[in-house]
């Protein structure tokens, strides 16, 4: 099968320049780790800025959106495009209990990092039952 874009000769030199063009979405590079007491996501996000950020939560789903403007000035000749611009959104299901109230986002040289601090398992006081007692439940 042949792939479309070998007929186009400016696909190689643009890429998916239509697509960015249209205005799509594009999708940040996204890391998720574990620390002793944290899920650690970190999201590639250069050039963008913190005011264009918004970070939630909603049950279990961390959710990042935002938006990174093109480039300065009006281009009068495209030569190459291969930073995406444009809106963004990333979605990201955290695996284990955290504290939503806790969550910390900090946007530095390009790279959002957001902390969830991991939340233990409740305590549960179990009853211990004497043999007298079980008796009287039989």
């Amino acid at each position: 099968m042949r792939n479309p874009r070998a007929r186009d000769p400016f696909a190689e030199l643009y890429g998916d320049l239509s697509e960015r063009l249209r205005g799509e979405g594009w999708r940040p590079d996204v890391d998720v780790f574990e620390t002793e007491s944290h899920v650690v996501v970190r999201v590639e996000l250069s050039g963008v800025r913190q005011e264009e950020v918004r970070v939630s939560v909603d049950g279990d789903e961390l959710r990042i959106a935002g938006h990174r403007p093109t480039g300065e000035g009006e281009a009068t000749c495209l030569h190459q495009m291969e930073i995406a611009t444009g809106p963004f959104e990333r979605r990201v299901r955290v695996p284990v209990p955290f504290d939503r109230a806790e969550v910390v986002a900090r946007l530095v040289d390009g790279v959002l990092t957001v902390r969830l601090p991991k939340r233990g398992p409740e305590p549960h006081q179990v009853e211990i039952e004497s043999s007298s007692s079980k008796a009287k439940h039989e």
